[in-house]
């Protein structure tokens, strides 16, 4: 399942995945099943806020900004308000999706330390929660319409 073509043609954005963004070294480490720390995702936020900041349309990037401070860090980079969407769902569900897809670096056995890292946004923050235990549609026509709500 990917909401990247169903989402971003409907907001009429571009998709980036935050995972092209990963300094070699992230991608070395988590392909040996090797979970990142702070330290490790510091370089990758920043090129994630930069690619907001440099983008002349509207751009949704895929990554995982799972802690305030990251989303914080983000939005600085970016120099500018940033909307974060956060993807809530149980572990079972998101293995099972980790598990569908082919050639990522990122093995399922990292999912519980993301968990465990995950800070869900909060009220305060420029954000939206949107359960993806629902079909692909109904996802992306909650984002949608959030998104819409939020602009009002």
């Amino acid at each position: 399942m990917s909401l990247n073509g169903s989402c971003v043609g409907r907001l009429g954005a571009t998709y980036l995945d935050g995972d092209d963004l990963h300094p070699l070294a992230n991608i070395a480490k988590m392909s040996q099943g090797i979970a990142l720390n702070d330290d490790d995702r510091w370089p990758w936020l920043t090129p994630v806020g930069w690619a907001l900041a440099a983008a002349e349309d509207p751009l949704i990037i895929g990554c995982s900004a799972l802690k305030r401070a990251y989303r914080a860090h983000i939005t600085q980079a970016a120099e500018a308000p940033v909307t974060f969407i956060h993807l809530a769902g149980t572990p079972e569900i998101v293995t099972a999706r980790m598990n569908a897809r082919t050639g990522h670096f990122m093995p399922p056995e990292l999912l519980a330390s993301q968990y465990s890292t995950l800070e869900p946004p909060g009220a305060d923050e420029n954000a939206i929660s949107v359960n993806i235990d629902q079909p692909l549609d109904a996802i992306v026509d909650t984002i949608v319409t959030q998104l819409a709500g939020m602009r009002r």
